[in-house]
């Protein structure tokens, strides 16, 4: 997984949507990366998982259209616990795109035997800590290890990131401005 690639789609696809129109301070921003975290949580507390191969068969018998494969996605993706982290390591990555901020994900250890609640709430913690900071190397720190502690993750969940975050691009394309929302 090429993070630096995947920041520069990450930030592109945020610029042509209007995410970037007015500046917005980094607690802002860490504060939505934050709120896709709780989405995961919500995810996971409904038992909302992403159905790969359903997704897979159905598009493999679809015409391509970006269409199809917004219907496929909304069906066997959208609001899953994958699709919740590949939003909060896509906000991370626009982030770091926003700052150009180089990524660089490293080994990490999680947190043993904890449920995703406390990991959410470590990460939460992590981007929380130290208050208001314009320094670019604490925002640095700051997304390698979250991105690093969310790339282990998916991989103990037996989550594929890399494969939930594409997909997940593909569908934030295909957009309206802002995604419909207010900010």
């Amino acid at each position: 997984m090429n993070l630096n690639h995947l920041r520069d789609r990450s930030y592109k696809c945020a610029c042509e949507h209007g995410f970037h129109d007015e500046e917005l301070s980094n607690e802002h921003l860490l504060c939505l990366v934050i709120s896709e975290l709780m989405e995961a949580v919500e995810a996971d507390r409904t038992g909302y998982h992403a159905n790969k191969d359903e997704f897979e068969v159905w598009i493999d018998g679809q015409d391509g259209s970006d269409e199809a494969f917004t219907h496929a996605f909304e069906k066997y993706l959208k609001d899953t616990i994958s699709d919740e982290l590949s939003d909060t390591v896509i906000r991370l990555l626009d982030l770091a795109g926003l700052r150009n901020i180089s990524i660089e994900s490293y080994p990490i250890e999680l947190i043993p035997n904890a449920a995703l609640t406390e990991h959410c709430f470590y990460l939460c913690k992590v981007l929380s800590d130290g208050g208001r900071h314009s320094n670019i190397d604490w925002l640095k720190g700051i997304v390698d290890c979250v991105v690093s502690y969310l790339i282990e993750l998916a991989w103990s969940m037996d989550v594929d990131l890399p494969w939930h975050i594409e997909q997940k691009q593909k569908h934030n394309e295909f957009q309206p401005k802002l995604h419909g929302k207010k900010y």
